[in-house]
């Protein structure tokens, strides 16, 4: 149950019309997250500023939408699930048996394996990984940036 009100695109703030513009030209779609953070638009903005400096960093589109769906998976959330499987098909372009084996934290790549296997690590954790998980994450390849940007 929404607990929030869902409003249509363009019954949202003003100054969140064109944010919400730039997520459709982006992603082709306006996720229903992106129409619950306009009635922010100052929450609407920091979430896409921080998306956007992200998807400058360590790790691509196809490995964030890899660990999204791991991490959907783990808190067993359906909506997460939905709009990172969307994601990681159209945005990303990851296979289907791409996505089906993210959410499961598996891939056939070692150094993917070893991302996700991180991921599971410090959702399990809630961050508290063990230094063998933090050590096989390294020694895959990842640096500290990476770490960061899976947390």
């Amino acid at each position: 149950m929404n607990r929030l009100p869902v409003p249509a695109v363009e019954s949202a703030p003003a100054a969140s019309q064109p944010l919400l513009a730039a997520v459709k030209q982006q992603i082709g779609m306006v996720p229903n997250l992106m129409k619950v953070l306009a009635h922010s638009p100052a929450g609407l903005g920091a979430y896409l500023g921080l998306s956007a400096a992200v998807a400058t960093g360590a790790l691509d589109g196809a490995a964030r939408e890899r660990i999204a769906l791991a991490v959907a998976e783990a808190n067993g959330c359906e909506y997460c699930l939905s709009a990172h499987t969307y994601l990681g098909k159209h945005v990303a372009k990851l296979g289907d048996a791409e996505l089906d084996a993210a959410r499961d934290g598996r891939s056939a790549d070692p150094r993917t394996q070893a991302l996700l296997q991180f991921t599971q690590a410090v959702v399990a954790a809630r961050g508290q990984v063990s230094d063998e998980a933090l050590r096989a994450f390294l020694d895959a390849g990842y640096g500290p940036d990476a770490v960061v940007e899976v947390v």
